[in-house]
């Protein structure tokens, strides 16, 4: 599978990128599984019902949609649950990631992400929960954060 395809299904129809995910990250790094700390191969490698949204989301669980944006209840309540989580403790919003995938595209939306969530030391990713890099252990990464 090329690189881009393997990056492109780690974006989860929430609009989440599995890419910047710690659980995902101790995952691709090789991390040793530790007590109370899920690792995670992403949303859609594992084809696994989300925590978050696709449990309670019928159109997901039966693959009849790829992304939250594609149903008429856009956003959904469990949706705008997870965003204002996500809004507030990481400053970073699935519905914002979502309305750019549809408005601009995949690939542009994931070359968005590579360049955001970039470490500065090694150029491999930055985690969103932790501002970590899993390579270079330079951390805390300072990302501004709006």
């Amino acid at each position: 599978m090329k690189k881009k395809d393997k990056r492109n299904k780690l974006i989860a129809p929430c609009g989440m990128d599995c890419g910047i995910c710690s659980h995902y990250l101790a995952y691709s790094h090789n991390f040793p599984k530790r007590k109370g700390v899920p690792q995670c191969t992403g949303c859609r490698e594992r084809n696994k019902v989300c925590a978050f949204v696709k449990k309670d989301c019928e159109l997901l669980r039966k693959n009849r949609i790829a992304f939250c944006f594609e149903c008429e209840t856009f956003p959904c309540d469990n949706l705008k649950r997870i965003d204002k989580k996500y809004t507030e403790r990481y400053k970073m919003s699935f519905i914002a990631n979502l309305h750019f995938i549809r408005d601009r595209g995949l690939n542009k939306f994931v070359q968005n992400q590579e360049r955001e969530y970039r470490c500065p030391e090694c150029g491999d990713t930055v985690c969103i929960h932790n501002n970590k890099c899993y390579t270079c252990s330079g951390f805390p990464i300072n990302r501004p954060r709006e």
